[in-house]
This record gives C-alpha cells, structure tokens and sequence, in this order.
C-alpha cells in the first residue's frame, strides 16, 4: 500500500494505491489520519482510485478511521471506488456510515456544499432572536 497526501485549499487528499491487505498497511493509515486530525484538518478524502482490492484489514482501518473523524469533527469523503471494494463496504453494512463520492472532484464538490450550508445555517444561528417587547405588568 502506498500513499500519496495532498490537499486542495483545505481538504486533505489522501490518494491510496495499491491492495489493501492485512499486515501494517490498516495501523499505517490509521496513523496517517490521526496525524492529519491532530494538526487540524477537518476535512479528509480517501481516494481509493488505485485500490483494486481491499481486505478486513482496509475495513478495519476505515471503521476506525470513521470512529476517529466522528470524534474530531472531521468531514470524511471516501472517493473512486471500484466494484470489488464497493461491495465489500456494502457487505458488511459499513458503506452507510460514509459519504462516498464517485470521483476525487466529486468529493471536493460535496465538502464544499456542505461547507456552504454550514455556513448558511451558522449565520442563521448567529443572528441574535427577535424579541417582542412586553407591557408592564398590571397594566391591562
């Protein structure tokens, strides 16, 4: 398994190559995303265009991975991937947990609406409520 960091304004991009299989690759790339969570991304894409097969190992690492970006508040897009690994995430009912895009470009799209909206509904938030000024007590 190889991997190859990059990011696009400030989503992180993580394109993984090669079989996803057990050994070190799973505590590897889980390390990888802790440190990107540690130093502040909040937004995280595993391109998975170059991954032809993926084992417990991988499902492991993506599970835990989910756990770890849940806890942080951290957006993660899976993108690119194929029939095999689709089916595997779908096998065991893991695929429903993330948002999966088709292509890397897709998975930017999506975290920049989502961006978009968050920025929407905090505004929204900020806005201080209006209140309606009451009359005095007694008086009727």
């Amino acid at each position: 398994m190889r991997i190859e960091l990059g990011f696009s304004e400030d989503v992180a991009i993580m394109r993984l190559s090669g079989k996803f299989l057990a050994g070190s690759d799973g505590p590897f790339l889980r390390q990888k995303v802790n440190d990107l969570i540690g130093a502040g991304s909040r937004k995280l894409i595993l391109d998975f265009a170059e991954v032809p097969y993926i084992d417990s190992t991988g499902l492991g690492f993506l599970a835990g991975s989910h756990k770890a970006a849940q806890a942080a508040g951290v957006n993660v897009i899976l993108a690119s991937l194929n029939e095999h690994v689709r089916k595997v995430l779908d096998s065991v009912q893991l695929s429903q947990f993330f948002v999966i895009a088709g292509t890397e470009a897709e998975a930017l799209a999506k975290l920049k609406e989502t961006a978009q909206s968050a920025d929407v509904t905090g505004a929204a938030a900020a806005k201080p409520a209006k209140t309606r000024k009451r009359p005095p007590a007694g008086n009727a």
